[in-house]
């Protein structure tokens, strides 16, 4: 009856490690890779326009006397690139998951 067993436990084990084999070989071949739906670039270039005008707006008030038209440009520039990481980021908290794919 032991031997039965024991013969029966073997097989089970061998059984397993041949199952287990290319389970082991294809979790080498995947990637993880990062996704994000759409709302990510449409939420970036919101925030963009968004951070541009408030640049503007803000660049301007802090100008001096003569530097009006500088002080608005340079200030919508920053704003923008400042808008668009900070929805950026905020979106890609929410919108994004990683996925496994294979290569």
């Amino acid at each position: 009856m032991t031997k039965k067993l024991f013969a029966a436990a073997a097989m089970a084990a061998s059984a397993l490690s041949l199952a287990a084999a290319p389970m082991v070989a294809e979790a080498q071949t995947r990637e993880r890779v990062l996704v994000c739906d759409g709302k990510v670039k449409k939420k970036a270039n919101t925030g963009t326009i968004v951070g541009a005008v408030a640049g503007g707006v803000l660049g301007n008030a802090v100008a001096g006397n003569g530097a009006k038209t500088e002080g608005t440009v340079l200030g919508a520039g920053v704003g923008a690139v400042v808008g668009h990481q900070v929805a950026k980021k905020n979106a890609k908290k929410k919108n994004c998951h990683y996925e496994y794919v294979r290569r």
